[in-house]
């Protein structure tokens, strides 16, 4: 569980790593299922949006009770997951995300969203940890995002340079097995992988379900299939669907 000084920094800072730690032979297992992805789909060898579409094992890691015990602290006992996705930055090849904000993306409404962020490997400076910026999410509003087409970058969409600013940056510094929490509109990115050592993170993006996912709307996410925004497929994980307009079907 989260204790009162960590959920006050999420409220506060829009982002925590709480004292919590996932043990080896779960990391184990998430590595290994990451591998099978791979050999099947070797287009998700650095990234991989929808997890949830080509492998539902994932769902036991988004399950994991004290998971699931953290983000209720964080938006209520009525909750949802709606997608997992897999950030891998190997060696020397890795790439880079631009500043943004989750919610640019994501037919949710309102929007709301506490994503879990779950170290595989060790996330250091050098190999391109997430960077936030600390409290940039407590206006509730999107800011501006200009489409960027530069190469090797793993979003997108970019943040105008004149929402923020990057010297207040915070590196969020990361060993196997810890993890982060950060709202959907925290400002953040990371820098490309330079180093001899691979980045490899797994997200879990979960929402109150006083909250909509709208599978008809359109969004700014440019992919196909499975992929596609209107494909996920949402998991009731505590309480109800407050809402009553979630559409729980599976799809992929």
């Amino acid at each position: 569980m989260l204790s009162k000084s960590e959920i006050e920094q999420y409220r506060r800072d829009g982002f925590v790593t709480p004292t919590f730690r996932l043990d080896e032979t779960t990391l184990k297992d998430i590595r290994e299922a990451h591998t099978r992805l791979v050999h099947r789909h070797p287009e998700f060898s650095d990234y991989c949006s929808a997890l949830l579409a080509y492998d539902p094992w994932f769902l036991n890691v988004a399950r994991r009770p004290e998971i699931l015990d953290m983000v209720e602290q964080l938006i209520g006992s009525d909750f949802a997951l709606w997608n997992s996705s897999f950030f891998a930055k190997p060696a020397k090849v890795g790439t880079r995300t631009p500043w943004h904000q989750d919610g640019e993306y994501w037919p949710i409404e309102p929007l709301a969203t506490c994503t879990v962020w779950i170290a595989l490997d060790a996330s250091t400076t050098e190999n391109g940890c997430l960077r936030v910026i600390p409290g940039s999410h407590q206006s509730k509003r999107l800011a501006k995002h200009n489409r960027s087409d530069a190469p090797n970058i793993a979003l997108n969409l970019e943040l105008d340079e004149s929402e923020f600013d990057e010297s207040s940056a915070v590196n969020i510094v990361l060993e196997p097995g810890e993890i982060s929490l950060h709202d959907v509109y925290l400002y953040h990115g990371s820098e490309a992988n330079l180093s001899d050592h691979s980045r490899r993170g797994m997200t879990l993006r979960y929402m109150p379900t006083s909250s909509v996912y709208r599978h008809g709307d359109a969004t700014r996410f440019e992919r196909e299939g499975p992929l596609e925004m209107s494909n996920r497929t949402i998991y009731l994980m505590r309480g109800s669907d407050v809402s009553g307009q979630n559409d729980f079907r599976v799809r992929y």
